[in-house]
C-alpha cells in the first residue's frame, strides 16, 4: 500500500511476536516482510513449549502409572533416546511449516540478522530494505552466570537436544525452567540437585502450592541445595565439581544453567536510532505499543509491557498490531487475563488476580479448596489437588489457581468465567460435558 518505501510492515524475529499477526496483516492487502538469522517460528515452537511438551508427556504417563499402580501393572521407564527423537519428530518441520505459512500470503522471508539503521531501515548483512513501519520482536534469550569455568555450563536449548541423559545433573535456578526440567530429568531416571540462589522457588505462584511441588519432588528423589551463590566452575575427580558459598560442593555430570532469560537488545540498532529500553526488562513501549521512535513498534517477549513474558502474550500483542496498522482500532491495548502455567508434576496453572494478591486487599474474597477427596480426583488418586477462586465484590470470579496433575486444564476451562468476569448467575448457565474434568472444574463456584 506504500509506494515510499518497500514495505508496509517489517518484522526483526519470526516468532509468535510476529508471525500471528503477520500472516492476517498480509492477508489484508499490506506488503510486509519479516528478517530471522535463525529458525523461523523462534523459541516456542523450536527450543520452548513445544519441545518441552513432547519430552514431558511420557514423563506424565509414568506419574498416572505410578498412581494406578494397582490398577496398571508392570514398570515403566523412559527411552530418553527415543523421547528425544520423537520430539525432533514432531517439532522439526514447524520452521518450514511456519515460513510455508507465511510466504503462502505473500510474505518475504529475508534470512539474515537484522539491524535497524533508522526509523524506517534494516540492514540485513549488508542490504538494506525500507519500511513505513518496523516491529522489533527479538524475543528473549538464556542468562548465562558469568563465573570461572562458565564454559561448562550448558543452556535450555542445549537440554532440550540431549541425545543421552546423564546420570546426575545439576540445575542452577528455581525458575518456570528450572523446576520443568528437573520433573522432566528425573521422571526419565537421572540424579536432580536444583541449586537455589534463595530459599523459594517460583516466586510467580502460589507459595503453599509451590511447597507442594517441592516437597513432591523431594520426595522423588530431587535435592534442594537453598541459599547458594555460584562461585566457580571446575574439573575435580573426573567430576564436573561447582563451587558454592559456605564452602559447599555439587558433584555433577552436567550443568544446566537455568538462571532466567534476558531480553534480545543487543547489536540490532536500538541505541543508533534512539530506541530506549533496558537491557534487563526489554523495549520500552507506550500503549500502543510504540517505542520512543514513532515508526518503530515492539512486540513479544522483548517488549517491557509489564505482562507475562508467554506465548498468549505474544500472539495477542501481534494481533492487536495488525488491528492497529490495518486501521481496525486506534485504541490502546487493552490486554486480557493471560494464565500461565509451569509444567511440573504435578502442575501449577494460574489467571487473574493472585491469591496473595487478593490477601494484601479488602477487595477480594478467596475461597479455598482441597479437591482430592472429589470424586474425579478419586479415579486417578490424586493425592495433590488444590484450588483457590479470588472474587471481587460484587462475587464476579476474576481470579483462579490450581495445583493437580490436571490444573492446566482446570484453569483453561474456567479462564473465559475470569476473563468476562462472570457473576454467580452467569456461571449457574453454562452446562458442562460430564463426566469430565471441566465439569469438576466448575462445580464449586
Amino acid at each position: 500500500m506504500t509506494e515510499k518505501f518497500d514495505y508496509d510492515v517489517l518484522y526483526i524475529g519470526a516468532g509468535h511476536g510476529t508471525f500471528d499477526g503477520a500472516m492476517p496483516l498480509a492477508a489484508k492487502g499490506y506488503k510486509v516482510a519479516v528478517v530471522e538469522a535463525d529458525k523461523i517460528g523462534g523459541t516456542c515452537p523450536n527450543w520452548g513449549c513445544n519441545a518441552k511438551i513432547a519430552l514431558d508427556l511420557p514423563a506424565q504417563l509414568m506419574e498416572t502409572q505410578k498412581r494406578l499402580r494397582n490398577i496398571v501393572k508392570g514398570n515403566l521407564s523412559i527411552d530418553w533416546t527415543q523421547n528425544m527423537l520423537n520430539k525432533h519428530k514432531v517439532i522439526d518441520s514447524l520452521p518450514n511449516a511456519i515460513q510455508g505459512g507465511l510466504e503462502s500470503f505473500g510474505i518475504d522471508v529475508i534470512k539474515g540478522y537484522g539491524k535497524l539503521t533508522d526509523g524506517h531501515t534494516v540492514d540485513v548483512d549488508g542490504k538494506s530494505y525500507t519500511a513505513d513501519k518496523i516491529v522489533v520482536a527479538t524475543g528473549l534469550r538464556p542468562h548465562r552466570l558469568d563465573v570461572p569455568g562458565k564454559e561448562m555450563a550448558h543452556d535450555s536449548k542445549d537440554f532440550l537436544n540431549i541425545n543421552e541423559l546423564p546420570v546426575h545433573i545439576a540445575i542452577i535456578g528455581a525458575g518456570y525452567i528450572a523446576m520443568e526440567f528437573a520433573s522432566i530429568a528425573n521422571a526419565a531416571g537421572s540424579q536432580v540437585t536444583v541449586i537455589m540462589h534463595g530459599d523459594r522457588a517460583l516466586r510467580d505462584f502460589n507459595g503453599e502450592y509451590v511447597d507442594a511441588v517441592v516437597s513432591d519432588l523431594k520426595e522423588k528423589g530431587v535435592t534442594f541445595v537453598e541459599n547458594a551463590e555460584v562461585q566457580e566452575f571446575h574439573e575435580e575427580k573426573c567430576k564436573t565439581t561447582i563451587e558454592l558459598s559456605g564452602n559447599r560442593q555439587v558433584f555433577t555430570d552436567y550443568i544446566l544453567d537455568a538462571t532466567g532469560r534476558i531480553p534480545n537488545v543487543e547489536n540490532i540498532g536500538l541505541d543508533e536510532v534512539g530506541v530506549k529500553y533496558d537491557k534487563k526488562n526489554g523495549i520500552e513501549v507506550n500503549d500502543h505499543l510504540q517505542t520512543s521512535v514513532d515508526s518503530i513498534y515492539a512486540s513479544g517477549d522483548v517488549a517491557a509491557t509489564g505482562q507475562p513474558r508467554l506465548t498468549p502474550t505474544a500472539i495477542f500483542e501481534s494481533q492487536y498490531l495488525t488491528s492497529l496498522f490495518s486501521g481496525e482500532t486506534k485504541d490502546a491495548i487493552d490486554f486480557p487475563a493471560i494464565p500461565s502455567v509451569v509444567f511440573t508434576s504435578p502442575r501449577i496453572a494460574q489467571v487473574g488476580v493472585s491469591v496473595e494478591e487478593a490477601k494484601n486487599s479488602d477487595d477480594y474474597t478467596v475461597e479455598e479448596h482441597d479437591m482430592t477427596a472429589d470424586w474425579y480426583r478419586s479415579i486417578t488418586n490424586e493425592e495433590i489437588a488444590k484450588r483457590a477462586y479470588i472474587f471481587d465484590k460484587e462475587h464476579h470470579l476474576v481470579g483462579a489457581t490450581e495445583v493437580s496433575n490436571e490444573a492446566d486444564s482446570v484453569i483453561d476451562s474456567i479462564l473465559p468465567a475470569v476473563a468476562l468476569k462472570l457473576d454467580k448467575s452467569q456461571i449457574n448457565k453454562i452446562v458442562h460435558l460430564f463426566p469430565t474434568i471441566g465439569s469438576d472444574a466448575w462445580q464449586h463456584l
